[in-house]
């Protein structure tokens, strides 16, 4: 019983200790990529193939290696805001940012996926974006300077964002 007792309390322990680390910082050891904090309180992800992630203080997500190549090519983000930047790679590699509303995909670029309120902003710095609904109901292409919002329902309409919107943004991750 004594043995049983210390198990348990071992395995809540070590509930709490990932709790507090966060999902960002239980994720770059086992995905291949270094972390380190910044001033502002991001978390910059540094991956290979030169892939680099800036996460929102607080923000959730979790990074996949969805074709099993030992590299990141993917992440669900289910809170709060990423900067990602992807150089363009020969071949098909693709890199997805999944959210419960949206699937933003690209070859190569500079942009933000921020998932918020029932509701996911992708904003591209740089390049181009594919912005698609989970199961396929809809998608539009985005290219510098463009954003969208992706919410449940209702059409995807290509906007470019107001200056304000962008600073604020990007305020938020540190740039």
């Amino acid at each position: 019983m004594t043995m049983m007792l210390a198990r348990v309390g071992s395995i809540a322990l070590a509930g709490a200790l990932l709790l507090l680390a966060g999902p960002a910082a239980a994720q770059p050891a086992a995905s291949g990529c270094t972390s380190a904090p910044t001033a502002q309180g991001t978390q910059t992800l540094r991956c290979e193939r030169a892939i680099t992630i800036v996460a929102e203080s607080g923000a959730k997500f979790e990074l996949s290696d969805r074709n099993r190549d030992g590299q990141v090519d993917s992440v669900e983000l289910s809170n709060k805001a990423l900067l990602l930047e992807v150089p363009k790679k020969p071949g098909r590699t693709r890199f997805d940012v999944i959210t419960p509303q949206a699937i933003a995909a690209v070859r190569g670029t500079k942009w933000t996926v921020d998932a918020e309120g029932g509701k996911t902003s992708v904003f591209v710095v740089d390049g181009r974006v594919s912005v698609a609904r989970p199961g396929g109901r809809g998608s539009v292409v985005l290219g510098a300077g463009d954003g969208v919002d992706v919410e449940t329902t209702g059409d995807l309409i290509v906007k470019r964002w107001p200056p304000a919107r962008v600073s604020a943004l990007m305020a938020r991750l540190g740039q």
